[in-house]
């Protein structure tokens, strides 16, 4: 087939297909280019799913009647005169491409009317066609009515899903720039009937509770953080994260936004999941709704066809500065569960936390205390490496927070050989031993590693360990991170190592016995919140050096355990995400005795 130049109606089909993928696609445009015009009112209807129609009501600037026409040309736009005017973005559209796009695959028709005009021009399109043109009767703003999407390219149509799912990426669309612009007033409709409604009240968590619940925004902390570092742009970081207490099984619920326009961003999405690094329980994500002011010559927004992802000129000081600004939040909030605050199950056990490992149990009056990590110390925050391209060869640590503060408790003792009973000045504290011990080992280790001297404790006589196919590649590949947290391995051959050091902290532990537990739990892959090998390592010597449940405590050993609970960052919960301890509150201790 000889080259030749594709009919204007072909081409204009073909273009379309990049910006228009659904109907939620045209509530998208349609919905940004009412905020850019100043509207304090958006109305959103649709039917079937948007494939049928989808009307968008504004009470914007409108478009004078001499450019009506214009508005439909391809690249014809307000927002933009010259290149230049690409790295400073300041709206939401800015190509001129929307409206012909979604005109070229639709039945359209336009009514806008300016406050300084009396009377609003009327406007329709089909196939991308003028068909009419003329005056109407309108209130000031612009209702642009998009009709039968796709009714003239068959094969995009049939891709389209059910009528649900079509309505439920656009109530998605409407209700994440409701997030973004709370003093705007959002309403949609579907099928005739309202489904999605904001006050407009300017009042960000008025938006949260219409988009999430009363009872979910109740649980949401502000964040609200701005950085200025010498060496890079300057970046604010606002909205809400959630409690720990509050999480989903997955991450559709962080919600990111620049400069007020909502993007897409897996390196964000893992900064906010890794700000919450042993604070939520196995598999489970947050909640979160973030802005993020940054001079717009910082971020280039014309890197997709739709423009729902954006590339920053220094993405690792935007990592860093949203990780910090969610961590310090959650870190300064972090709550003590009470009874029955989470939902049962909702906290994993850990593989063997009711029984202690071989040799434990009723152990405690044999064990050397400081080789457990009883010294008394100011443990310093996790390192950790962002999971993002830009700084995948760079380990650094995450920003300090202040300790949470735990109230003063006084020991009472201990019940079930697994939970420390202590008296607070508001109640009562079941502490789990296992969970807190842990805790505390874990930042132990990583101020040790901070400062590459973490103790190890030599072998007399060098111990070989012939490990299954797996395990030895784990350790052939990590042999590194397991030398950084105090062992000493060396090959023997095969799938045979020889053992000639430990981390201190396993104490009296089997060398090959520890090491083959720790190899199982790598293998398993249960730790999906440390995403760095180190990190996973890091947790499960951790757990295997910790005190178990059924171990006997004497009282001075319960008194050293809290003590040194009380001086982590996070004494609320263990690396794994579940809390060390519950609350029962002295007014629930009331009710349950009648005393009110």
């Amino acid at each position: 087939m000889s080259i030749h130049v594709l009919a204007p109606d072909v081409a204009a089909k073909i273009a379309a297909g990049e910006v228009v993928e659904r109907p939620a696609s045209v509530v998208k445009e349609l919905v940004e280019n009412a905020i850019d015009a100043g509207a304090t009112a958006v109305r959103v209807e649709i039917a079937e799913g948007g494939k049928r129609l989808v009307r968008v009501m504004d009470d914007g600037g409108g478009i004078p009647a001499a450019e009506v026409p214009l508005a439909f040309a391809r690249h014809a736009t307000s927002k933009l005169s010259s290149v230049e005017d690409l790295s400073h973005v300041t709206t939401l559209g800015f190509r001129g491409e929307a409206l012909a796009s979604i005109a070229a695959v639709s039945q359209l028709t336009l009514v806008s009317r300016p406050a300084a005009q009396t009377t609003a021009t009327r406007i329709r399109l089909e196939g991308g066609q003028q068909v009419s043109l003329g005056a109407a009767g309108s209130a000031a703003g612009t209702s642009i009515s998009v009709e039968n999407l796709f009714y003239n390219v068959p094969a995009r149509l049939k891709f389209l899903k059910a009528t649900a799912t079509e309505a439920g990426h656009i109530h998605r669309i409407v209700s994440h720039y409701a997030l973004a612009y709370p003093h705007i007033r959002f309403t949609l409709q579907t099928d005739n009937r309202t489904t999605f409604h904001t006050s407009g009240s300017g009042d960000l968590f008025d938006a949260l509770a219409a988009v999430f619940s009363l009872e979910t925004a109740r649980q949401l902390i502000e964040v609200s953080n701005q950085e200025t570092p010498v060496d890079g742009p300057a970046v604010a970081v606002a909205g809400f994260t959630g409690a720990t207490s509050l999480h989903r099984g997955g991450r559709d619920q962080i919600i990111f936004f620049v400069n007020k326009r909502w993007i897409q961003d897996r390196a964000l999405n893992q900064a906010v999941v890794q700000a919450y690094h042993t604070f939520l329980p196995v598999g489970r994500f947050p909640v979160a709704v973030l802005n993020i002011e940054l001079d717009p010559t910082e971020v280039d927004v014309n890197v997709h066809p739709t423009k729902a992802e954006v590339k920053f000129q220094s993405p690792r000081f935007i990592f860093k500065a949203v990780q910090k600004a969610v961590r310090e939040a959650v870190v300064a909030a972090s709550p003590v569960p009470g009874m029955g605050g989470h939902a049962p199950g909702s906290f994993g056990l850990h593989a063997g936390d009711s029984a202690p490992w071989p040799g434990t149990l009723g152990a405690s009056r044999g064990h050397n205390f400081n080789q457990m990590g009883f010294e008394a110390q100011r443990t310093l925050p996790v390192a950790n490496r962002p999971d993002n391209p830009d700084t995948a060869a760079e380990v650094w640590q995450m920003p300090p927070t202040e300790p949470t503060k735990m109230p003063p408790m006084r020991v009472v003792g201990q019940i079930q050989q697994m939970y420390i009973v202590a008296e607070g000045p508001d109640g009562l504290y079941l502490i789990d031993q296992h969970a807190a011990h842990e805790r505390i080992l874990y930042e132990k280790l990583a101020a040790q590693r901070a400062k590459a001297d973490v103790p190890q404790q030599r072998l007399l006589e060098p111990v070989l360990v012939e490990l299954a196919p797996g395990h030895a590649a784990i350790v052939a590949a990590e042999l590194d991170i397991l030398t950084e947290v105090g062992f000493d391995i060396e090959s023997f051959g095969g799938a045979t190592y020889r053992i000639r050091g430990i981390p201190e902290m396993l104490g009296q532990a089997d060398p090959a016995q520890a090491l083959v537990d720790i190899l199982v739990e790598m293998a398993d892959g249960a730790i999906p919140l440390a995403k760095e090998t180190h990190e996973k390592i890091a947790i499960t010597v951790c757990k295997r050096a910790s005190i178990k449940g059924g171990q006997v405590l004497s009282p001075e050993e319960m008194k050293e355990l809290v003590r040194q609970l009380e001086r982590t960052t996070a004494p609320r919960t263990c690396p794994h995400g579940r809390p060390t301890m519950v609350h029962l509150s002295a007014s629930q201790l009331a009710r349950e005795f009648c005393r009110v």
